[in-house]
């Protein structure tokens, strides 16, 4: 794609690969799958949305229509990618595989991806990764994808690292959690790389 092309977010694909579909949100079923992800104590540590152990919040009405507000408007939104991951064998919603944090200027994206507990640990997050990064590298023409996660779990440090990112620095303390501070680490993917393996890197 000619570096002076814009990339068209607008475009809402459906991405499909041997245990995972991504797909824009349909509301009413990717509903529960939602509410398991934001209450689940274990996602918002590892995300750091949550400053320390605690009981999840009861789910009320006004945060129902938060999420669905959130979520219905996913689909038009012009500079975001925002995908549902679905587990094809059960049909059921994991989570979200998300590209924000667009820079236009130079070709830049940021990713992020959160499943709820029943789509964790069985490669789903790997292989959802592998297929929204393609997309945004083979039709965005996007030429970086970056990310960052915390020190405190190198499970998706190595699934990234699986999926060819490359660890690029650390943020110092750049989360308080629990009354510890944590270090952030930086990684990213550039097209010529994802041009090389696909997601696949050689190890070893």
């Amino acid at each position: 794609m000619d570096q002076h092309s814009r990339a068209d977010f607008s475009v809402k694909p459906t991405l499909v690969g041997d245990k995972v579909m991504l797909r824009p949100f349909l509301l009413d079923e990717d509903a529960p799958a939602i509410r398991a992800l934001l209450q689940d104590p274990e996602v918002g540590r590892l995300t750091g949305s949550d400053n320390g152990p605690s009981d999840p919040q009861p789910w009320d009405e006004s945060a129902e229509q938060r999420i669905r507000t959130w979520y219905g408007s996913r689909h038009e939104q012009p500079d975001r990618l925002d995908l549902a991951v679905v587990e094809r064998a059960t049909g059921a919603c994991a989570g979200e595989a998300v590209l924000n944090k667009w820079d236009s200027d130079n070709r830049s994206c940021n990713f992020r991806i959160a499943l709820a507990p029943s789509g964790q640990n069985r490669g789903l997050g790997t292989e959802a990764l592998r297929l929204i990064v393609g997309y945004g590298f083979e039709q965005l023409g996007l030429h970086r994808i970056s990310l960052g996660v915390f020190a405190f779990n190198p499970r998706a440090i190595h699934s990234y690292e699986k999926a060819g990112f490359v660890v690029e620095g650390v943020q110092r303390d750049a989360l308080h959690y629990d009354g510890a501070w944590v270090d952030q680490v930086v990684m990213s993917i550039l097209a010529p790389e994802w041009e090389g393996h696909r997601g696949h890197p050689k190890t070893g």
